[in-house]
């Protein structure tokens, strides 16, 4: 499995908060079958976001683990104002990887109107928003339609891996499951802070996941399109067609 949403760089946001809790999930991580993962500190009004600094904890972590699972650079992007323009003048600062895929959150209180806009400038700069978490969103649970816009403009869908076995409740469970029934979810990933309920431990998930749709489906959402995303390469899988299905995914939430 791959991981595109961790926070398992100590001291730098919410996630891990000593190099020894970060050494603890990512060797969870690695026991779980997980190859690879991205650490995703925020960047956010609350937490600052400093290269240089991810890069030496990268360095220093990957070193304290050894070789497995690879680690690997990107971020936790809050769409306000300051960030989006900084991305917008340095493209690739806040990507998976100095890449081109960039995991974009919305904060809980509004979701500004002019917010596909706003993505189209990022897609503009070379960048590809994939959308953290939308099943645990307020605003989106509220008003799910708000995503179709965001959908038909090329936007990315990444749903936390314990919200499809329950952990977040009940609404973001149904509305994952809606999601990945209408195929427009394209990563399942750990959005992992620590090692006692937000792990990184996505098995449960996996195996849910090929209850529902088959062992091919668990492996491209969780392995071959994440995978892709940190080689900053196309997606083997993505499938969500909105103009061609009979319901639009919010009917059904």
């Amino acid at each position: 499995m791959v991981d595109i949403h961790s926070h398992i760089l100590w001291g730098l946001d919410d996630g891990a908060k000593t190099m020894d809790d970060s050494l603890a999930m990512v060797r969870m991580a690695a026991a779980a079958g997980t190859t690879d993962i991205v650490a995703t500190p925020h960047a956010s009004y609350e937490y600052h976001f400093d290269v240089d600094l991810v890069e030496q904890k990268l360095k220093e972590l990957q070193t304290a683990c050894g070789p497995a699972p690879a680690l690997h650079y990107g971020c936790d992007f809050h769409l306000m104002f300051e960030n989006i323009e900084d991305a917008l003048q340095h493209p690739r600062k806040y990507t998976i990887n100095h890449g081109n895929y960039l995991m974009v959150e919305f904060s809980d209180a509004v979701i500004a109107p002019n917010m596909s806009h706003v993505l189209q400038r990022l897609g503009a700069a070379g960048i590809r928003p994939v959308i953290t978490h939308p099943e645990r969103n307020s605003v989106l649970q509220r008003t799910p339609k708000m995503l179709d816009g965001f959908f038909e403009i090329g936007c990315l869908v990444q749903v936390t891996a314990q919200s499809l076995t329950g952990l977040f409740g009940r609404q973001a469970e149904q509305a994952a499951w809606k999601l990945m029934e209408r195929g427009m979810v394209h990563f399942v990933a750990s959005d992992a802070h620590e090692t006692a309920r937000r792990t990184t431990d996505m098995r449960q998930a996996w195996k849910a996941v090929a209850e529902r749709f088959g062992p091919e489906r668990a492996e491209q959402l969780l392995d071959s399109n994440p995978a892709a995303a940190v080689r900053s390469e196309s997606l083997p899988f993505e499938t969500f067609e909105l103009d061609k299905m009979k319901k639009k995914w919010y009917q059904l939430w």
